[in-house]
């Protein structure tokens, strides 16, 4: 296997998930980010249709494939450390911080569905874990993956209905208020949705976190051609998919506790799939399938940079397409802007090493270290 070879799984990894998250953070951009979750929504077959697919293929997959490479970054990051010799637990204290305070930021100006201070609580946790060795880890985090879809659903079903004037609050802002309204009314549902997200996709984030750091240690983030990644496409993809599939139509047209339930439970198993064919598509690329995942390492400049143009363009502030539009035109427009700050990284990458935030993210990381911050 040739050292090419060995860096495509992740960048691969890293763009397939930016592409899955935005097509399912879109449906919380472009219409009310506090509905009902549990109520199936969609004025229209169309509608009906996108939410359907949305929801079986990209739902809770794709953060799980972004929380899985969050882990492969710790493995990465410790590499790095030993090799320069610097304090590790530094290092990872200022990263930690770091993503706290740009998640704070994008929740309150722009996407109160932020998963960023997420990721700084549960990667504070995986730090007591860095040490362990392969098997305890993968232990772990199946653990908390079987944890997260046993108490999901309830959790799902026992949250309070949305007052009905903070729903109002929503649509005043959306579609007649400038960027401090927008602001007032994300920050405050920020703090709204925040404990729900720390309790279900914590846990979820930690078990990828432990899967990703073993996949590093084990040596399978560098060899796409491991055995464990050709069983998950056998093993997981088929029947993972399609029952997720299932389970999204159970939620869209009936029974809708039964298709949530079935599309939480097997989130993990697809994710797995999801891997496992990764892995097989994690071969020599052409020039512009290698600008573009050159590009999708800057994974967390996209994902800001994903909600500030979103948010901008459905908010009256900007175009003003909140709840103007389609679901089937809101994932094309989420797409195209995904597409087109693919391409504005891999023209900001021949001049820079890295992308804005991952600058930002880096001198906060190695502030008082002594080690270069940029680069």
């Amino acid at each position: 296997m040739t050292s090419n070879n060995r860096a495509l799984m992740p960048d691969t990894l890293r763009l397939v998930a930016l592409f899955g998250i935005v097509v399912v953070n879109v449906q919380f951009i472009a219409f009310s980010v506090l509905q009902d979750f549990t109520v199936p929504a969609g004025d229209t077959v169309a509608d009906a249709l996108t939410l359907w697919l949305v929801n079986g293929v990209a739902l809770m997959k794709s953060y799980g494939l972004f929380s899985f490479m969050f882990g492969v970054g710790l493995g990465f990051l410790m590499r790095s450390a030993e090799r320069r010799g610097l304090a590790f637990g530094r290092l990872y204290r200022n990263r930690m911080i770091g993503l706290l305070l740009l998640g704070l930021a994008h929740g309150c100006l722009f996407f109160p569905g932020d998963i960023l201070v997420t990721y700084a609580v549960a990667g504070a946790i995986l730090y007591g874990f860095r040490n362990w060795p392969v098997r305890r880890l993968v232990g772990v985090g199946t653990a908390l993956l079987v944890i997260q879809a046993v108490i999901t659903p309830p959790l799902i079903f026992i949250a309070p209905a949305t007052p009905d004037d903070l729903l109002q609050w929503e649509r005043a802002v959306l579609t007649t208020g400038g960027f401090a309204d927008a602001v007032a009314f994300r920050t405050a549902s920020y703090l709204i949705i925040l404990p729900s997200l720390l309790l279900i996709q914590g846990v979820s984030a930690l078990g990828w976190f432990c899967l990703g750091l073993a996949a590093v240690k084990a040596g399978m983030i560098d060899d796409a051609d491991h055995p464990l990644w050709q069983r998950a496409r056998r093993q997981c993809l088929l029947p993972g998919l399609p029952l997720s599939l299932l389970g999204a139509a159970l939620w869209q047209w009936g029974p809708p506790a039964a298709g949530v339930v079935l599309t939480v439970v097997v989130a993990p198993i697809t994710t797995l799939g999801y891997l496992g064919l990764i892995a097989l598509l994690s071969r020599a690329p052409g020039p512009i399938m290698q600008r573009a995942l050159a590009a999708g390492a800057s994974s967390l400049s996209i994902y800001l940079g994903q909600s500030l143009v979103l948010s901008t363009l459905f908010s009256a502030y900007g175009l003003g397409l909140w709840g103007e539009v389609d679901r089937l035109t809101a994932v094309a427009i989420a797409v195209v802007v995904t597409l087109l700050l693919i391409l504005l990284l891999s023209l900001w990458r021949r001049y820079f090493a890295l992308g804005p935030f991952e600058w930002v993210l880096r001198r906060m990381t190695y502030a008082g270290t002594g080690a270069p911050r940029c680069g």
